[in-house]
């Protein structure tokens, strides 16, 4: 029998959009799949050393609960992004919500390959110390191999 492949591909580098490449790729890991991400523009993000910087916003995002209604100007203010994301980690951790740096260390531990876009490296102008050990850098071609076989394959 063969091993099911996963093959998702991460472009957000926000808080919100950091769960769910990590919280498919370590589930499908643990049911046996053979898992990769390709992490491209923002979603290289994700790969940092720290995951602080990361912020949520819900400009642009209406489908996110607020607790009370809230008009688009107001959500706009300087400050409001800073809440919210402190809002977003509160009601994570009062909730039992893995965080993203757990959730990323257990695809780690897991095997799920994880394949920062070097093109993204170079545009923006990262340096190499900045992303964590144990990630591969490589092109679209790289992943492209994987994903080509692969039996899922999502794009967030």
């Amino acid at each position: 029998m063969t091993t099911k492949k996963l093959a998702i591909i991460a472009t957000k580098g926000t808080l919100d959009w950091g769960y769910p490449p990590f919280i498919l790729a370590s589930t499908a890991a643990a049911l046996g799949y053979d898992v990769q991400i390709f992490f491209t523009f923002y979603g290289l993000q994700l790969l940092r050393k720290s995951l602080n910087h990361l912020k949520v916003t819900s400009l642009g995002n209406p489908g996110m609960p607020m607790p009370m209604p809230m008009p688009v100007l107001l959500q706009a203010l300087p400050g409001m992004q800073s809440m919210m994301t402190a809002m977003m980690k509160q009601k994570m951790k009062s909730k039992g919500v893995a965080s993203l740096e757990d959730l990323r260390n257990l695809c780690a531990e897991a095997d799920v390959k994880m394949i920062g876009c070097q093109m993204t490296v170079d545009l923006f102008g990262f340096n190499p110390s900045d992303f964590i050990s144990g990630i591969e850098m490589g092109g679209a071609a790289t992943f492209f191999e994987f994903a080509g076989e692969s039996d899922i394959c999502l794009f967030m």
